[in-house]
């Protein structure tokens, strides 16, 4: 029995020291851990790049490290439900680089998969395209945009076994199961924990590889 891999939100939040880069899973905080979230506000790491897909909403989600200045630079594709994160940005306090949803979704994919990057016309001809190289595949000309890395990846599931072994629940899913495959250090708050092969193979979303520590979901 994997008991070591279980932590409180506590521990959890001190594995995120300064400077590191961070991937939050969640779509407007729907599928957002954020007891865990709660735990790196608390443990006060700062200087944080943050990958997540949106900025939350005030204090809530990423929001949290974002209304308490941990947040250096944000890397997400919608930004416009915490307004703090604009006023951030717009005082020289925050950098920002928003992106297309689905480049972002395919720069994780391809952090997770060991790739050089992926080819996109998304952008083309806009500020998205700035600074990044411009291919041309049969007359075509496509956008390369680099694979996404985390040091740590901080994801919500459903259940878990006590191996490390995840299962969703319905759109909770959306960003995590890809920033699993993409960070050093990967942390998966649960609703619950069963013995390890009560989930059945045929429901792991997420398999214990990637997983190296639990946490249980705390009530709010």
């Amino acid at each position: 029995m994997a008991k070591t891999k279980v932590i409180t939100a506590e521990e959890a939040g001190k594995l995120v020291k300064d400077g590191m880069t961070v991937m939050i899973g969640g779509f407007m905080t729907n599928g957002t851990a954020e007891s865990v979230v709660k735990g790196v506000a608390a443990a006060g790491a700062k200087n944080l790049t943050v990958i997540c897909n949106d900025a939350g909403f005030p204090d809530v989600g990423c929001g949290r490290l974002l209304h308490n200045g941990q947040i250096k630079k944000l890397i997400a594709s919608h930004v416009g439900l915490n307004k703090e994160c604009g006023e951030k940005y717009n005082a020289g306090e925050l950098e920002l680089v928003l992106t297309p949803q689905g480049t972002l979704a395919e720069q994780v994919r391809c952090g997770g998969n060991g790739l050089g990057g992926f080819l996109t016309p998304t952008g083309l001809g806009t500020t998205v395209a700035e600074g990044k190289d411009i291919l041309t595949v049969d007359g075509k000309q496509y956008v390369v945009e680099k694979p996404l890395h985390a040091d740590v990846a901080i994801i919500q599931g459903f259940v878990a076994d006590e191996t490390g072994n995840i299962r969703y629940k319905g759109s909770t899913r959306n960003f995590n199961p890809m920033m699993a495959s993409a960070a050093d250090t990967v942390i998966a708050e649960v609703e619950k924990i069963v013995p390890a092969g009560e989930i059945g193979p045929d429901y792991v979303e997420t398999p214990h590889i990637y997983v190296d520590y639990l946490v249980l979901k705390e009530e709010a």
